[in-house]
Parts: structure tokens; C-alpha cells; sequence
């Protein structure tokens, strides 16, 4: 007859403590259960975080919220009550506000401005920054670290410093109060911070990678537009959403660089303010117009972002 002996706490700790030199024992390591009361601290901890969030969320919306509500009631509902009013009242939203926003040529022909202003400087900057991030990460030539350090030292730059000197170029090469010279402008300060966001990511691929291209007889061009490149989506994805926010929300430039034919919607609805006075309903209306096309490239690019985080988090 076999007789089996149930093990004491203190054989069980001894199996499970590791053995002198470091090493482990090989049986299994018994876990103490938690108890019901730390289960009980460590939920409520758990919703206590997710409600702080949930709060901290919902109050900033809070005016997003109420912009798009304002925007879609009338003049007259805006005077006599608040905008939260129509969460009792739906029939107070209207599309009126949007219609004669829409029906001023104005308007439409400084949203098409932003669209010109903002696309093509999105586009060079991703493309140059691009290139000579890559120059600047992987390839040889003399004075390489003095000018990436320069590039670096122009991050720093304030942008209010070039507005009189670039305002009196563009004067003379014919170009101020045009589309171009906003589109220069926002390219030129924007290629400093482009370069140094790409050439820090392109540093990261394994330089094997590249070896094995060029053992395969690729060249640099080959290497940028087949390994560098899909490698690099998620940051030039990223780049490209923080320029497309930056140009089409800017307005200091585009008021200074721009003229009636030219301005772009920031620009438009901040020269609109005494035609329309104090009529809030058309002023948010326009204000969410601007606002609505940079929400949908950043979620249209969010998964792009995240993985641009992820990958410099793993690193």
C-alpha cells in the first residue's frame, strides 16, 4: 500500500524558494490567492479611474458639443436661451445657419483657399523631410552632424522672426498676399521639425536590412521608395497629420501673407466679425466648418499615429 503525505506550508515554501546559485526549482510554483478584499480595493480602484476619465472626457467636449449644437439653431433661439436647451428642444436646429454660411461666395472661396494653402504644404514637407531625414540617417557626406545640428538649432527659431524679412522677399519676387508665398512659409518652418522627427525613426531600422539591399544591388533610391518608406508610414503618417492641423488652423501667417483673394477660412471668419456683428449662430457655424475637416484626417489617420507611438515605445 502506497501512502501519500499532503504537504505542509513550509515544504511547499521550500519547494518553491529558488535554490542557492540562483537557479529555480523545475516543479510548479504555488501562488498565494488574493484575498476577497484586495479583489474588492482593486475593482473599485479600477472605476474609480475609468470614472475620473469618463468625467474628464465629457468636459472636454463639452464645447465641442455646444459649438455644433449653437451652429445648428437660429439667431433668435441663441439670444433667448442656451444651447443646451435643445437637448429638450430638437425642433430648434436648423440648417439655415449652414445655408447662408454656404451662400457666401467669401466663405467657399476661402475654404477652397485652405484646401490649396494646406494639401500641397502637407505634401512637401512629408516629401522633402522624407529625403533628407534619410540623407541624414543613413548616408555619407561631409559635414553631415553640423548640419542636422543646425536643423536641430532652427527648431528653435521663433516663427515671428521671419514674418518682416520673408514679407519683403515675397514683396520683391512678386509673391506676397498669394497662395505660394503662404505655401512656402508654412513648407520652410515646417521641414525643420520634419527632419528631425524621420531621421530619428529611419535611424532605427537595422542597418543589416540596408546591407542586404545594397549586397542586392539596390541603390539609395530603391532603399528610400521600398524599405524606408513602408517602414516609416506610421511616423509620415503622424508628420502629416501634425502639418495639416497646423497649416489649416493657422492664421497669423495667412493674416500677414495673404490677401482678399487668397485668405483662407480663419482668416475669412475673423474678417467677417463685423459683417456679422453678433450673430453667433453664423460666426459658430463657420468656426465648426473650419474645424471639422482636420477631425476627419486625424481619424481617417489615427491608426497611423498610434503605431508611430507604439513603435517608438517598443524601441
Amino acid at each position: 500500500m502506497t501512502v501519500q503525505l499532503e504537504d505542509s506550508p513550509a515544504d511547499a515554501a521550500a519547494v518553491s524558494a529558488p535554490r542557492p546559485g540562483g537557479t529555480k526549482p523545475s516543479g510548479p510554483v504555488r501562488r498565494r490567492n488574493r484575498t476577497l478584499a484586495a479583489r474588492i480595493a482593486s475593482a473599485a480602484s479600477n472605476g474609480i479611474v475609468q470614472a475620473v476619465l469618463v468625467i474628464v472626457a465629457v468636459f472636454w467636449l463639452v464645447p465641442t458639443v455646444g459649438l455644433l449644437l449653437t451652429s445648428f439653431r437660429t439667431a433668435g433661439d441663441n439670444a433667448s436661451s442656451g444651447w443646451w436647451t435643445v437637448l429638450t428642444k430638437p425642433a430648434e436646429l436648423t440648417l439655415e445657419n449652414y445655408a447662408n454660411l454656404l451662400s457666401n461666395p467669401t466663405i467657399t472661396g476661402s475654404f477652397w483657399n485652405t484646401i490649396i494653402i494646406t494639401v500641397p504644404t502637407t505634401i512637401l514637407v512629408v516629401g522633402i523631410g522624407a529625403l533628407a531625414a534619410y540623407a541624414f540617417a543613413w548616408m555619407r557626406f561631409p559635414g553631415r552632424d553640423w548640419l542636422f545640428i543646425a536643423v536641430i538649432v532652427l527648431l528653435a527659431v521663433p516663427l515671428q522672426v521671419a514674418l518682416i524679412p520673408l514679407a519683403r522677399l515675397f514683396g520683391a519676387m512678386g509673391i506676397f498676399g498669394s497662395v505660394v508665398g503662404v505655401i512656402l512659409f508654412h513648407t520652410a518652418f515646417g521641414l525643420p521639425f520634419a527632419i528631425f522627427l524621420l531621421r530619428n525613426f529611419f535611424a532605427q531600422v537595422p542597418e543589416e536590412l540596408l546591407e542586404a539591399a545594397r549586397i542586392d544591388g539596390a541603390r539609395d533610391w530603391l532603399i528610400f521608395f521600398k524599405i524606408m518608406l513602408p517602414l516609416g508610414l506610421p511616423a509620415i503618417a503622424s508628420l502629416a497629420i501634425f502639418q495639416f492641423l497646423w497649416t489649416w488652423n493657422d492664421m497669423l501667417v495667412a493674416l500677414i501673407f495673404t490677401n482678399t483673394d487668397s485668405q483662407p477660412l480663419t482668416v475669412a471668419i475673423q474678417s467677417q466679425l463685423r459683417q456679422f456683428g453678433a450673430n453667433i449662430d453664423v460666426l459658430s457655424a463657420g468656426a465648426f466648418l473650419s474645424m471639422i475637416v482636420p477631425l476627419i484626417v486625424f481619424f481617417a489617420f489615427q491608426r497611423y499615429f498610434v503605431q508611430a507611438l507604439l513603435a517608438g515605445s517598443q524601441k
